[in-house]
């Protein structure tokens, strides 16, 4: 693991630890689960834009129509056998 660190409002360092003590833990396990959030919330906007600017294939796009066939086989009476 890696030391961050980093200076913050006062503020912002009373909310960190009043939320730290409500929630049982220390204000470091606070931070860090917020920074994990706002990273993979920014990495998710990233993959947004790149699927607005390179969309699917036509061959990925098929893959789409075969998760809508549904089940390949009826096995609702093996659900009525086991009863």
């Amino acid at each position: 693991m890696t030391m961050l660190s980093f200076r913050i409002d006062d503020a912002v360092a009373q909310d960190a630890q009043a939320w730290a003590d409500r929630l049982g833990v220390d204000r470091s396990e606070v931070l860090r689960e917020a920074l994990r959030r706002h990273l993979h919330r920014l990495a998710s906007e990233a993959d947004a834009r790149t699927w607005e600017q390179q969309p699917l294939g036509e061959g990925e796009r098929s893959l789409g129509e075969v998760a809508d066939w549904g089940p390949a086989e009826d096995w609702s009476d093996w659900a009525d056998a086991a009863r």
